[in-house]
Formats: C-alpha cells, sequence, structure tokens
C-alpha cells in the first residue's frame, strides 16, 4: 500500500472508508508506475481537491446518472489524484474517437520545429504529385496550406456535421483511396457575407476529419515515415507510451482523424505535457512555441467556441466563474481537458457513442463535479 494512502487510512474510519472509495482505483493503478509509467499520484488533499466532491464522483459514474462512462481521471499541479474506472481497467485502451485529431497536430508541430516540414504555409499538394490530376481542379487548391488542414477552415468542400456534404467522412470511408478522395474534392461555396473573409480570424470553419487524415499524410511525406512510426518516436516513446493502436485506411495508412485508443492514463500525458510547456520528466518533447500557438484561437465554431491548431477552446462554467480551456475531444463525448488557470488536468472516457446528448454528459461531469471539487 503506497504511503500516503497509509496516511489517510490512519484517520478516523469515515475518513478510511472515503478514501477507499476515492484512493484505491489511483492505488490499484500505481503498479503501471513501476514499470515507467511516470505518474506520481497524490492524496486529493495535497493537490486542493476535495475527497467528498470526489467521492460524489465515483458515486455518479456508477450509477444511471451517466451512461456508458468508461473512466474519469483527474490531475492536478502534474500528479495523479483522482482515478476511476467503470467497466474498464486502468489497462484498458480507449477509442476516444476524434481526440486522436490533436495528437495529429502535435505531431504536425514536431515536424514543423525539426524543420522537416517547412512551416504552416507550406503548400499541400506538391507533396502529392502521385494523386495528380485531381477531380474538380481549381487553381484555389494549389493554395490550401498546412494551417488550413490544422484549424478545419481549408475550401474543400468537406462537412462531416452535414450529411450531405461531399466530403462526409462516411463517403470517404466507402473509397480504398482517401487521400485521392480529399484531393478530388470540390471547392465549397459561401452564401453571401457567410465567407472566410466576413468571419472571425479570417477562416470558415468546417469539420473535417478527411482533411486532417490528409495532414496526417503530408507529416508523413514531410519525415519520411509512416505517421504511427513518427508518433511512436518523437511523441509516445518519450512519455513512456508503450501501446497505441492506430486504425488504418484500406491502403494502409494511420487514420490521423480519429480512433487512435491508448489508456486513460496516457491521454493524460498527452494533455498534462502542454500544460507543463511541452516537458515530460524533464525531457522537452513539443515546442513551447507550438502549444502557445496552438492553444489560441485560429477559427471561430460558434459564439461559445473557438478552434486553435486541432484544439478545441471553449470556458466551462462552474461556480458562478468561467475556467478557459483547451482540450481534444470525440465522439461519445470523450474529452480530454486542460484548464490551465488552475492547473488541472482531465480525461473522461466514454462509448455512449451517436447519440444525443454525449457531450453535455461529459461537461456536466466536469462542470457539476470535477471543478467544485478544486478548492482555493
Amino acid at each position: 500500500m503506497t504511503p500516503w494512502v497509509v496516511r489517510l487510512l490512519s484517520g478516523a474510519l469515515g475518513a478510511a472508508l472515503l478514501c477507499f472509495h476515492i484512493c484505491a482505483p489511483v492505488a490499484r493503478a500505481l503498479s503501471d508506475e513501476k514499470a515507467g509509467d511516470g505518474w506520481v499520484a497524490a492524496d486529493p488533499g495535497l493537490v486542493k481537491l476535495n475527497a467528498s466532491r470526489l467521492q460524489a464522483l465515483d458515486t455518479a459514474i456508477r450509477s444511471e446518472a451517466f451512461k456508458k462512462i468508461t473512466s474519469v481521471l483527474v490531475a492536478r499541479h502534474g500528479k495523479l489524484a483522482f482515478e476511476a474506472y467503470v467497466d474498464s481497467s486502468a489497462a484498458a485502451l480507449q477509442d476516444t474517437r476524434s481526440a486522436t485529431k490533436t495528437v495529429t497536430g502535435m505531431l504536425a508541430g514536431i515536424a514543423i520545429d525539426k524543420g522537416l516540414l517547412k512551416g504552416l504555409g507550406a503548400p499541400v499538394l506538391p507533396f502529392f504529385p502521385d494523386k495528380r490530376p485531381f477531380q474538380n481542379p481549381d487553381p484555389r487548391k494549389e493554395q490550401i496550406t498546412v494551417e488550413d488542414l490544422l484549424t478545419m477552415s481549408s475550401l474543400l468542400e468537406c462537412n462531416d456535421w452535414n450529411d450531405f456534404s461531399r466530403g462526409n467522412e462516411e463517403r470517404m470511408y466507402l473509397i480504398e483511396d482517401w487521400l485521392q478522395f480529399t484531393l478530388d474534392l470540390p471547392i465549397r461555396g459561401f452564401m453571401s457575407g457567410q465567407g472566410p473573409k466576413d468571419s472571425p480570424f479570417g477562416r470558415s470553419f468546417s469539420y473535417c476529419t478527411a482533411g486532417v487524415f490528409t495532414l496526417g499524410q503530408v507529416v508523413a511525406r514531410a519525415t519520411g515515415q509512416p505517421v504511427n512510426a513518427l508518433a511512436d518516436k518523437v511523441l509516445f516513446s518519450p512519455l513512456g507510451i508503450e501501446r497505441a493502436e492506430w486504425p488504418f485506411s484500406p491502403l494502409g495508412l494511420a487514420q490521423t482523424g480519429g480512433g487512435l485508443r491508448l489508456r486513460s492514463r496516457d491521454l493524460l500525458k498527452l494533455v498534462q505535457l502542454y500544460l507543463d510547456r511541452g516537458v515530460w520528466n524533464g525531457v522537452h518533447i513539443v515546442p513551447e512555441a507550438w502549444i502557445e500557438a496552438s492553444t489560441k484561437p485560429h477559427a471561430r465554431i460558434d459564439e461559445e467556441t473557438n478552434y486553435g491548431y486541432l484544439w478545441w477552446l471553449k470556458s466551462f462554467k462552474s461556480g458562478g466563474k468561467a475556467f478557459p480551456a483547451y482540450l481534444m475531444a470525440g465522439n461519445g463525448g470523450n474529452k480530454v481537458v486542460a484548464i490551465p488557470a488552475l492547473d488541472l488536468a482531465a480525461v473522461i472516457t466514454s462509448t455512449n457513442y451517436n447519440t444525443k446528448g454525449m457531450h453535455e454528459q461529459t461537461d456536466k461531469i466536469l462542470t457539476e463535479y470535477i471543478l467544485p471539487a478544486v478548492e482555493p
């Protein structure tokens, strides 16, 4: 038993019972740390998290109040303070769907920093001479840049939120060559007053998985190695992430737009890495300048949400206060969240795919349980 658990159990019976519910999941998972996991666990009180509120969270996610939650983890000040699994385990690989997109953005930033990818303004099409000629030729395609794909704002007619969109991801999955599918898309049209020049930040957001898949192949060709191999080398291995399962296209290319499976604790590492300015256990992994740039708004999604370089940017309200956050997000309500003002990171995984209210459900876990647990 870990020393901090012993200290808590040495108190009154009520405190001991409380620690059993809150601390036991962390204690059970600490065996991973001996194998090089890298996380340090802490008594919630030591990082100013209220244990009774975390107990309420543990009870809630195991009740019928929440559907298909598989894990909730909370770290504060760089230490793992809460960890709970429902019909899952610390060893399980979680499919957080489009949270994968943010990992692709990290790899792009690393490639740019190493000088392998020539900046945000690098045009996309020259990476794919073997895919010409394209359908729907248009000179504006030649102007599509890496930054356009990072911000979901290229001029390609691609919108996963519109079932009628020519570039909807469900249409891509029917095609063998996903890359050719993307490059063949037509240029989208805009109603008067709705084009990029009329939009905040000069970009018109359109949620496009095909574009992020294509960005992954830009990174692969720029670096001369499959993107999954690159991820292992420059991101996962330095973080001590030993297990990662990518889905692949019919032609054997890693699907960098969604479906990467990682352990919950490894997902938490990715967002803690950003809170710690790109450093994990003393090793610089992601450039600090890239972290700053990628978590700033570059496109507007709606009145409450902006978009960085494949990061969602929004505020979560609790106790009459709004807390700005950046997060990875995916179908099912999956969220990997950083709240810099509180030095807090959280992971909420769920298999509640394609259901109404899936994101509202995990927002509620954050705003009604995790944030109220933070003490001054």
